[in-house]
């Protein structure tokens, strides 16, 4: 499936800039795709940075543009912001019953084993199929950090490690920082990936026990988060950083639970962490 022009689903004004909602045929994944961008203010006149966010299971496009507020920060400090869905959609793209696997939890890898070879190509589709449409289309100067939350704070994680002389800078809100190690992790690389021989260059924390490094980071997590320890387990990736002198934030949250209330209460940080990181 060609890569086809760009047509635009939604356009809301905010904060002086665009929030928008893009639909494409994507020849990596081979189904239909959207994509959401924040254009600040200054997007108008000039060219801007891009903030790359990754959602969590089960989300897509539409959550962190309707309930994490950051279009506030992001016409403030001139930042695009770009979120993609979770996963390849459609009648024709392979599916699971059960919301942890499947159309919603593309877990950001590149699938090896079948049926979800065909479509489930999320981190090539991530490194190079969206930077290059929005490189095109839209007025970015080439500056770029990527964040995310749960799922996604995996993926963007794992793909700053992977890549980080791209990215100035990393954030991530509650990440699965050791896949391989935890259920929600090891039962989509199960089925993505086969046999676990092919896990570590999926997981952050095997691929800076390797000797992949970061960029800046800054991680968030909640310690009323129902799914910590028992699935992101934190500690393990901020030991990993301490012990390689990476350049790296943890911080712990009294009464904070895995919610978007959780991502809006600190989002305003992350973008100007971010914003910081690519102005220099």
């Amino acid at each position: 499936m060609p890569t086809s022009e760009l047509s635009r689903q939604e356009r809301h004004h905010s904060f002086g800039g665009w929030q928008e909602v893009w639909q494409h045929a994507s020849s990596v994944l081979n189904c239909m795709m959207n994509f959401s961008v924040y254009l600040p203010p200054q997007a108008a006149t000039g060219r801007v940075p891009v903030l790359y966010w990754l959602s969590g299971l089960t989300c897509n496009e539409q959550n962190l543009i309707t309930k994490a507020g950051f279009q506030r920060y992001a016409a403030e400090l001139g930042v695009m912001v770009v979120a993609m869905d979770t996963s390849p959609r459609g009648d024709n793209v392979a599916d699971d019953a059960d919301w942890d696997l499947g159309q919603g939890a593309g877990f950001y890898v590149n699938a090896t084993a079948k049926p979800w070879a065909a479509h489930y190509q999320m981190y090539d589709y991530l490194v190079s199929e969206l930077p290059a449409l929005i490189a095109a289309h839209f007025p970015t100067n080439g500056r770029q950090a990527i964040a995310g939350h749960s799922m996604g704070g995996h993926g963007a994680l794992m793909i700053a490690a992977k890549n980080p002389e791209r990215f100035t800078s990393v954030s991530a809100f509650a990440p699965i920082v050791a896949p391989s190690q935890v259920p929600w992790g090891q039962k989509a690389f199960t089925a993505y990936l086969g046999a676990d021989t092919a896990w570590q260059q999926w997981d952050t924390s095997r691929l800076i026990e390797q000797g992949h490094a970061l960029p800046p980071a800054l991680i968030d997590q909640g310690l009323a988060d129902p799914f910590y320890p028992g699935q992101l387990s934190t500690e393990v990736l901020q030991k990993l950083c301490q012990a390689k002198g990476l350049e790296a934030t943890f911080r712990y949250h009294d009464g904070y639970d895995h919610s978007y209330y959780f991502i809006s209460s600190f989002i305003e940080e992350h973008l100007r962490f971010h914003a910081t990181a690519l102005q220099r």
